[in-house]
């Protein structure tokens, strides 16, 4: 006497038809000891989904009764299948760019597949216009490309670019919801839910042929199922929306018959040189089978057309080795057949799978012949022993999910099925900079963050784990390293690139000076992404000066390869610098003059907390400036003739109403300025004409100097003058 606890309670439920097998393995065999099959009453199911939910259950409730009255004994769990006909197929292409020549590892083609899962599930989100969510039942890579290049494997290879177009599959919830409903009002419980193409192939396929590329055709009565295997792996579903239905209703309008006549008629058609059939009218009548085949020719061609056209889409726009066909749509005359004129195959390669696949399996009713119509049912029951159950319960940073379980999950499969972002599992870099030297593109990558922090089960792993029934998984998401940094005075090309000038005969190498967007920049400036950078080949007769902290006389002349010229003069490489140097400049007392203007705090951030520079209070001031005769000389010349005229200026500093403004021109940060309407001009009076952020510091201090030399915000401006601002670079 067989145990309840043996027995294996297999049903099909199919668009037309209910079936259920009870059995058991002994060995090698399974024992089919009870076997039941029921016609829905109306369209509650169509292409594979219930629609009606309460009819499909008092089905399933029907033939469990049956098949508790053939056993004698209760039924309490079942196996069932999710039609392949409600599988969801994309395609897409997705690609992983190196920032520089890398050679891919394993790791990146992982990397690469998940990108292309993850894409996929964007794809079919934007597609689904209903709550349900969907699990990712496998995946097929179609190709893979190294730099645009077709290849067939990547590891190994060197590459800026990789890339892949992919198919990825998914299993609708609300079709395992429905299922699981069903049954639940047969008064049965759900141990074990797989796919019917896997159903049908644990019996159609055996393991060992897996490993070569097949395809298995399930014609049913509305659409006909594709799945592909290669490398022992189910690789690919499919299917198309035509398959047995349409050749009964060609034989239903034919001959003036019902469609369940139909039926028999077309399976008769397959086994017997004549049909004998009554119409609706009661006539009996008896013709030849060849003349069905004549009529359903054109369809058949049609279907098995498609079909064809299904497989190579599936299988990487090419061909299968060999194809299995199974289900009843499959036996009429001329499938097989033509399946094979369309796959570009053998005929022998294209054979409709039956009697022969179940040779392991025993039917102790005598009366229940071997059929391609049992191969998904008895493969349900078979399903059993191989996964105890395809979908898996786990937990997953705090909440219950489900997952469809293929043989192959890994932790980030439950990631990717709980919506954790791939970004979130590898590590990030900082923001890159991007931008062009001396019109070269540069990049300076920015700093690589840390891995999420996967734990299973309390202890910490690696994201390609197997996955466990039952188990805790918490992921930390991976975090993103500093942005990257670079100032100007950091690249190589300005500490490596120099300009040599020959001054009095004696060599000088001086750094490149450098434009940011068309203007001068300190090497302390932060080069930003987008900046285009230049360095100049040339220096002015001026900024040599300034560069070697030397003054100039201006009574002797200045002579650029024997040319005698200005200190606004360009020299370039190698040029020829003869000048005389002051060696003895002379110490002039200016007057005392006192601007008195109103204090207003300006808020900065800087370390020595810089808080009233838009207006400095008057203080008293002495300048340092050469004694050649000049314009400065002159200005000062004039001040001090006489006591009313030093009164005068005092009282127009006093009142903030200059007598007779002047126009002075200084340098800013190597650009010109030209300050207007004064008389007198000081320090602070630049910030008037500068775009120059006081807020901006960050805590560093601001660095003032007026030719070189440090700066006070009251001291005099003279035409000329050279004007460093700039924040102190901690």
């Amino acid at each position: 006497m067989i145990t309840p606890e043996e027995l294996v309670f297999g049903l099909d439920i199919g668009t037309r038809n209910v079936v259920g097998s009870v059995g058991y393995k002994d060995d090698k065999i399974f024992h089919v000891i009870a076997h039941s099959v029921r016609e829905h009453e109306t369209r509650a199911m169509l292409d594979g989904q219930i629609h009606d939910i309460g009819r499909v259950g008092n089905t399933i409730k029907e033939i469990k009764e049956d098949l508790e009255t053939q056993l004698g004994q209760q039924l309490s769990e079942v196996c069932i299948a999710a039609a392949g006909r409600v599988l969801k197929t994309v395609t897409t292409t997705v690609e992983h760019k190196f920032a520089e020549e890398t050679i891919v590892t394993g790791e990146d083609i992982h990397t690469l597949d998940l990108l292309g899962i993850e894409r996929a599930q964007q794809v079919l989100a934007e597609e689904n216009d209903t709550k349900y969510k969907f699990y990712c039942v496998g995946y097929s890579v179609v190709h893979y490309y190294l730099n645009d290049e077709m290849f067939t494997n990547l590891e190994g290879h060197k590459a800026d670019t990789i890339s892949e177009d992919i198919i990825v599959t998914f299993l609708p919830e609300d079709v395992v919801d429905g299922l699981y409903s069903a049954v639940d009002i047969a008064g049965l419980e759900v141990v074990n839910l797989t796919l019917e193409p896997i159903a049908a192939i644990n019996v159609a396929i055996p393991e060992n042929f897996r490993m070569l590329n097949i395809a298995l055709v399930d014609v049913g009565a509305g659409t006909s199922d594709i799945s592909i295997t290669k490398d022992g792996s189910i690789i690919a579903y499919g299917m198309i929306p035509h398959a047995g239905d349409e050749l009964t209703e060609l034989i239903v309008q034919q001959y003036l018959v019902d469609f369940n006549t139909a039926e028999e008629m077309k399976l008769a058609s397959t086994f017997e040189e004549k049909v004998e059939f009554k119409d609706i009218m009661g006539i009996s009548h008896m013709i030849p089978s060849k003349e069905i085949w004549e009529l359903t020719a054109p369809t058949v061609d049609k279907i098995t057309a498609e079909v064809a056209e299904k497989i190579k889409e599936l299988n990487g726009n090419k061909s299968v080795s060999a194809t299995f066909v199974v289900g009843g749509g499959g036996k009429i005359h001329g499938f097989t057949e033509k399946l094979a004129e369309h796959l570009e195959l053998p005929k022998e390669r294209v054979a409709l799978r039956g009697e022969e696949v179940l040779q392991t399996v025993k039917f102790e009713q005598e009366e229940i012949k071997k059929d391609p119509l049992l191969v998904t049912p008895i493969g349900i029951c078979l399903n059993y022993y191989d996964q105890k159950n395809n979908f898996i319960m786990v937990h997953f940073n705090g909440e219950r999910m489900k997952l469809y379980d293929n043989g192959h999950l890994t932790l980030v499969d439950a990631a990717l099925n709980a919506g954790f972002p791939n970004d979130d599992l590898f590590p990030k870099r900082g923001q890159e900079i991007n931008f062009t030297l001396n019109g070269k593109p540069r990049l300076i990558r920015g700093e690589a963050g840390e891995s999420a922090v996967i734990r299973f089960n309390g202890k910490v792993v690696s994201i390609n784990t197997p996955l466990e029934p039952n188990s805790y998984i918490s992921i930390t998401p991976s975090t993103a390293g500093e942005d990257a940094y670079c100032t100007i005075e950091m690249l190589e090309e300005y500490n490596n690139d120099t300009i040599v000038f020959y001054v009095n005969k004696k060599q000088v190498s001086c750094p490149r000076l450098v434009e940011v967007n068309g203007e001068m920049q300190l090497p302390s400036y932060n080069i930003k992404d987008g900046d285009v950078i230049e360095t100049r080949n040339y220096y002015t007769v001026a900024q040599i000066a300034e560069f070697m902290d030397v003054i100039l006389d201006k009574n002797s002349d200045i002579l650029v390869n024997n040319r005698v010229t200005d200190e606004n003069e360009p020299v370039y490489e190698n040029f020829d610098v003869e000048w005389t140097v002051d060696e003895h400049p002379v110490l002039e007392t200016k007057t005392e003059e006192t601007l008195e203007n109103e204090e207003k705090a300006t808020e900065s951030e800087t370390s020595e907390d810089v808080n009233e520079l838009e207006q400095a209070e008057a203080e008293q001031k002495k300048d340092f400036y050469p004694a050649e005769t000049s314009d400065r000389e002159r200005d000062d010349t004039e001040t001090v003739q006489d006591a009313e005229t030093v009164q005068s200026e005092e009282n127009v500093a006093e009142d903030e109403v200059p007598s007779v403004p002047k126009t002075v021109g200084v340098i800013v940060n190597g650009r010109p300025v030209t300050l207007q309407g004064k008389a007198v001009y000081v320090f602070v009076d630049v910030f008037e004409y500068i775009n120059f952020d006081l807020a901006a510091g960050n805590g560093r201090p601001i660095i003032t100097k007026v030719n070189g030399m440090d700066a006070k915000f009251t001291q005099r401006l003279f035409d000329g003058d050279k004007i460093d601002i700039y924040w102190k670079e901690s």
